[in-house]
């Protein structure tokens, strides 16, 4: 079995030592190299082409997170898990697609666990999702017809799209309710809306619904719009612009 292969970029030594001697524990892999600052890394990158980078955060000269930046950039990057003592950057991990954010001192299990969601996004995944990004919604729906995989600081989710109740924009992030709970993703609604334009119906600027929750179109005595969901999930309101169009879904055929 071909192991995946680890840099690990951290500017304390024995932080370095840490990690490599949880790493090599682990059977799957084996670690490639070490740096001690941002611009060692991208060039350890470069030269080794890691499958998987152990970053930390605060280091000097180019941090952890500027280099993870210019990674995203690039063609062929790593899975990228941040290895930190600050929590405060979790959230900025989205904007750097992150596979996982890992607090110092870091265990053994939840070591073994972001590497596990990191392998699961391969390289061709990741560059999938990177064109998603930059608004090639075409490739992404081809690539993950059926699921959407979502980046979020825990690590990597596959959510079913028959299982997405509903989607709501707050701000710069996605909330994503599904069967299994909530996540919270760094797509825009526009980005979901067009890869999957007969499962997501937009019925607020700020709101997309799974067509398969939809049961009814409800007014109320204000003179507003609610979309009613099945199974007693709730109701969403519904703008003016989009009414037509989701009393249009409801008197066209509906999914088996």
């Amino acid at each position: 079995m071909t192991k995946q292969t680890i840099l690990i970029a951290d500017d304390e030594p024995l932080a370095r030592q840490r990690l490599r001697r949880l790493a090599e524990d682990l059977p799957e892999y084996q670690v490639c190299g070490e740096a001690s600052d941002g611009d060692t890394t991208l060039a350890q990158v470069a030269e080794l082409q890691p499958d998987i980078l152990l970053l930390d955060i605060r280091m000097p000269g180019l941090d952890g997170m500027e280099a993870a930046a210019r990674l995203t950039q690039l063609s062929n990057p790593p899975a990228i898990i941040f290895c930190t003592a600050y929590d405060s950057y979790a959230i900025q991990a989205f904007d750097v697609q992150a596979a996982a954010y890992l607090l110092k001192p870091v265990r053994k299990e939840a070591l073994a666990e972001a590497l596990a969601r990191a392998g699961r996004l391969n390289r061709v995944q990741l560059r999938t999702l990177s064109s998603a990004n930059a608004g090639n919604n075409a490739g992404w729906k081809e690539a993950n017809d059926g699921q959407l995989t979502v980046r979020t600081h825990r690590g990597t989710e596959l959510i079913d799209i028959a299982e997405i109740r509903y989607c709501q924009a707050d701000q710069k992030y996605v909330t994503i309710h599904h069967a299994r709970g909530e996540t919270v993703s760094d797509y825009t609604l526009k980005e979901l809306e067009n890869a999957y334009p007969h499962q997501l119906l937009r019925v607020h600027r700020n709101t997309l619904v799974g067509v398969r929750f939809i049961q009814a179109l409800k007014r109320t005595a204000e003179g507003s719009n609610l979309v009613l969901l099945k199974d007693a999930l709730g109701e969403l309101q519904v703008s003016r612009r989009h009414t037509s169009s989701v009393r249009q879904w409801l008197q066209g055929p509906q999914p088996s």
